[in-house]
């Protein structure tokens, strides 16, 4: 159910302007961050993160070519399918500006690694993100919560009318990551219709980018493979690079406070209230694409991600100091939290009818 997070909240505003104004709580909080120096760029660790990966996705080809006609080539796949989502993390960053200070050297980025790399629309991508950013878990605002086939909330359980839906979302805590196996192959939709439309920035040079990664994978796979075996190594590759995507994007912000389309709690408590930490080691932190910090990552969408872990500390004491909820959590947990949360809204589908 959608409700407001704390009825004593009052409004700072609803974008990025209103939260910096002087005497803000967030204003207070971001004058320590600054002081701390945890919005300084890191360009060594992304050039080093960019070149490593970018060895992953050489060797994951060539590796690919010299196997040949194998079913050995499902673990390519699975290979694959990691890089991919790690080239997606780097994506990410570039969206936020956190790599460089230009736009057009973020921008170069991630038309790289989205458009080229891995077959998604960098474009489309930050315009749906960045509107996730500004409205987390807030309905007819959240694209991330606006999926046809689940129900985050009990006004969007009541919407569903057809039986294939209400069939879904009835399940959905047992359905919710066999769904992400299709994940993928919604975004690289997704992806090609933005294109078709017009007023899309970008959208000639995204257009030749994008076509040319699906040349090349299909290419690729088709002059090594069988049909049969490049159609089985397809489905996995982008099935894992699906599920992947799922699982890290899944533990930031589901079964957290849902908040209603005219909410008006402020940036700061905003952030924070609707997200999650997960609990871990730096191989979490890379696992994850350092997405485990999400309370920082949203009150900072800039800061770069080597930075977040060093801000969690100064985050969490400024939360403490003004009697602010700050959820960590294992990433088990955060799953079961999550799978709980769609299992209680489905359950409004479930009941018998009065």
């Amino acid at each position: 159910m959608a409700v407001p997070i704390s009825p004593t909240v009052q409004p700072e505003g609803d974008g990025v302007a209103g939260p910096t104004a002087r005497g803000s709580e967030f204003a207070e909080l971001l004058r320590r961050v600054k002081a701390a120096g945890l919005l300084r760029r890191r360009r060594g660790y992304y050039l080093t993160k960019i070149a490593v990966t970018g060895v992953l996705m050489a060797a994951g080809w060539a590796g690919f070519v010299a196997l040949g006609e194998s079913w050995w080539q499902l673990a390519v796949a699975a290979f694959l399918a990691v890089v991919f989502t790690q080239l997606g993390f780097i994506g990410h960053d570039a969206g936020h500006r956190q790599i460089f200070t230009s736009r057009w050297a973020n921008d170069v980025v991630g038309l790289v690694h989205g458009n080229l790399a891995i077959g998604l629309s960098y474009g489309w991508w930050v315009d749906k993100h960045n509107r996730h950013h500004a409205h987390p878990n807030t309905e007819d605002k959240d694209p991330d919560i606006d999926i046809g086939a689940l129900a985050f909330t009990a006004r969007q359980a009541g919407a569903k009318r057809s039986r294939v839906t209400r069939f879904i979302a009835r399940r959905q805590r047992y359905l919710f990551l066999p769904l992400l196996l299709l994940e993928a192959v919604q975004l690289h939709v997704s992806s090609v219709q933005s294109l078709t439309r017009r007023g899309v920035r970008n959208r000639v040079r995204e257009a030749l980018l994008l076509s040319l990664h699906i040349a090349g994978y299909l290419s690729a796979v088709l002059l090594v493979l069988s049909p049969v075996k490049a159609a089985v190594f397809i489905v996995v590759q982008q099935a894992l690079f699906g599920l992947y995507l799922g699982c890290a994007f899944a533990p930031n912000h589901k079964g957290m406070p849902m908040l209603a389309a005219d909410d008006r709690t402020g940036f700061l408590r905003r952030q924070v209230l609707t997200s999650r930490n997960v609990r871990g080691n730096w191989f979490v932190d890379v696992a994850l694409g350092g997405l485990n910090y999400q309370i920082e990552h949203h009150l900072f969408p800039s800061m770069p991600r080597p930075n977040l872990r060093r801000a969690q500390p100064l985050v969490r004491a400024f939360c403490r100091q003004h009697g602010l909820g700050y959820c960590e959590t294992g990433l088990l947990r955060s799953y079961a939290q999550a799978l709980h949360h769609l299992h209680d809204v489905g359950g409004l589908l479930r009941a018998p009818a009065v």
